[in-house]
């Protein structure tokens, strides 16, 4: 049987349509759109977030408030004393250096670790003329650690300027009042002298058997040494491959005793023809013999 649905006056009631409108449908495509999902998820939790906040910090009070707020929290947090600094520890360097650091630093202990740069601090320590490197690091119980590598002196350097120390690269470390406040280096001199602190070294090594007579190494022209005797003795020696030139002047003395005689400079900036120039008196001497000979003939 066919039922049939009726209404008040006996007529038949219409059936509602189950499908959506036009603008339903079109909704509903809409909010199916990965764009406009994601605006709705995140984009207007966003804007109602900024409105209310944009609102709230528009008034200035709110805004000092906030600021005052936010730095006394910060506050609370970096003075706490698991986070102070209360002193610096040097390790490595000597008592002078040690006190040079302190004030090249110049830290106002105690002081929050929040409030260090290291790197900063690093790039001072190694910036004094005397260190050769530095690492630092906060240690526990608030102890600021800073080992330090000196530079160590290898030469003194006699300029224009004065009188200093350097060390094997050639970089400057102390300067000095005098020669004698450094004695136990050897000497060197003349313009561009830093800059080959190396190979004056190798000059040293190889003169060990004149240790004894050496006064120092004189750079002339920046491209060449002289090695300095007492007795004002001079080995002029050539630019290129010197320590073999001096070595040869060494061998020479041991079996001639060349350096012992009454000989100005021995020239060996000529590789082929080694000159040796005698001094005045033995020049002079030279002279009355040749003039006796000949006299006498």
């Amino acid at each position: 049987m066919r039922s049939v649905m009726r209404g008040a006056r006996g007529g038949r009631k219409p059936c509602r349509d189950p499908a959506p409108s036009r603008l339903a449908y079109r909704l509903q495509r809409l909010m199916l759109t990965p764009g406009v999902r994601l605006s709705l998820r995140i984009g207007l939790p966003f804007l109602l977030i900024f409105g209310l906040t944009s609102a709230f910090l528009a008034n200035e009070k709110r805004r000092d408030a906030l600021l005052l707020f936010v730095a006394e929290t910060r506050a609370s947090i970096e003075e706490r004393p698991e986070f102070m600094i209360n002193l610096m520890a040097i390790d490595g360097a000597d008592d002078s250096l040690a006190e040079d650091i302190r004030e090249a630093v110049a830290l106002d202990f105690p002081v929050s670790k929040f409030d260090l740069d290291l790197d900063q601090l690093r790039e001072i320590i190694t910036g004094l003329d005397p260190v050769k490197s530095a690492a630092l690091r906060v240690r526990p119980g608030g102890i600021l650690q800073v080992d330090v590598v000196e530079r160590v002196p290898v030469v003194v350097w006699r300029n224009r300027e004065g009188i200093e120390t350097l060390d094997e690269t050639g970089a400057h470390i102390h300067d000095l009042p005098n020669r004698l406040a450094r004695a136990d280096l050897p000497l060197i001199a003349g313009e561009g002298a830093d800059r080959a602190v190396d190979e004056a070294l190798d000059l040293f090594a190889a003169a060990r058997p004149i240790e004894s007579r050496l006064r120092g190494l004189v750079r002339v022209g920046e491209r060449r040494w002289d090695v300095v005797l007492d007795r004002g003795q001079r080995i002029m020696l050539p630019a290129e491959r010197p320590v073999q030139a001096l070595e040869r002047v060494i061998a020479l003395n041991e079996v001639q005793d060349l350096l012992e005689r009454d000989v100005a400079v021995v020239d060996m900036r000529i590789d082929a023809r080694p000159t040796v120039r005698l001094n005045e008196n033995a020049v002079a001497e030279l002279t009355r013999i040749r003039m006796t000979n000949e006299n006498g003939q």
